[in-house]
């Protein structure tokens, strides 16, 4: 993308920033955040930082694109208060995009989620039927549902991606998170700072674990392509929790072991194994993941090293 105004709502959080930072050398970013889960200390002098929540009025929507990230991002957030995750990724969503439509933007690139899946061993296409277990998911799928409203009625290009465990050290934007932070992150830090990482269960859960430099790139080309409909990003490969700890500890030359412990999120609700078939966004696009599981593990450790 070169010289459009663009507005990145959740723009100070963790792929948030990454998105409008990364925009910003050819392009006018506005990244609008409340600071609940994310902080203007993120972002590059060259993004106009806007402290406002998407249910806010007078949004600024005046823009060619908006790329919808800002929700409540982790289950028990929804599970905590479902009331407060409906309006936020549900009512935030339809109050931004009616904003922008209003202003005269056609555009809109948002955020999805692969948790919609459950459990895959084997890639998950955008075609498979998917369902709502948890508030979270509900919500995500509330936003699909939208944004199909949206494209068939007001004839928007609305395109919802689909994330499969997005991650980044803590040099990148997530070191305030704490809790919330990706797994990776966490592990890293706990593991350079001699802490047992400690892994649900058996830890033979997997996930595709697709780097944030990656998702950043396949958002900028579903707009610069102007997509509507849903399309997954991830890897293709998935791997489990307890090779992410062993390679992690291979990486940082460290003999620790983790903790295993019962895990507390109900079976019922815990997605255990995930991987993305990325197909369907390589065919619109000529989008594919460039960062492998090694290389973007040596990333998130080279600041310990």
């Amino acid at each position: 993308m070169d010289g459009h105004r663009v507005l990145v709502t959740g723009g100070a959080g963790f792929i948030g920033s990454n998105l409008a930072n990364h925009l910003a050398a050819d392009n006018d970013v506005v990244a609008l955040d409340d600071g609940y889960l994310g902080t203007p200390e993120n972002l590059d002098a060259a993004v106009e930082y806007v402290e406002a929540s998407v249910l806010d009025d007078d949004l600024p929507t005046d823009v060619d694109v908006v790329f919808h990230l800002a929700a409540l991002s982790s289950g028990p957030m929804h599970e905590d208060d479902p009331q407060k995750g409906a309006r936020v990724n549900v009512e935030g969503f339809v109050n931004t995009v009616e904003q922008a439509r209003s202003d005269g933007c056609e555009q809109v690139v948002y955020a999805s989620t692969s948790s919609i899946y459950g459990d895959r061993t084997e890639p998950s296409p955008e075609a498979m039927d998917v369902k709502a277990r948890t508030g979270y998911e509900a919500s995500k799928l509330a936003r699909e549902r939208y944004g199909e409203y949206f494209a068939h009625y007001y004839d928007m290009n609305m395109a919802g991606l689909r994330f499969f465990s997005v991650y980044q050290g803590y040099g990148g934007a997530e070191e305030h998170k704490g809790e919330f932070a990706n797994l990776i992150a966490q592990f890293a830090d706990d593991i350079a700072n001699g802490d047992s990482p400690v892994i649900y269960g058996d830890g033979t859960q997997t996930r595709d674990f697709t780097h944030v430099d990656d998702i950043v790139r396949g958002l900028e080309r579903a707009a610069e392509e102007r997509l509507t409909g849903i399309y997954n990003l991830g890897t293709g490969e998935s791997h489990t929790i307890n090779t992410l700890v062993d390679r992690l500890t291979d990486e940082l030359d460290s003999a620790i072991e983790p903790e295993y412990i019962e895990n507390p999120i109900p079976e019922h609700a815990y997605v255990h194994d995930t991987m993305a078939d990325t197909s369907k966004m390589t065919e619109a696009t000529g989008w594919e993941p460039a960062i492998d599981f090694e290389e973007g593990l040596r990333r998130v450790c080279a600041q310990y090293q």
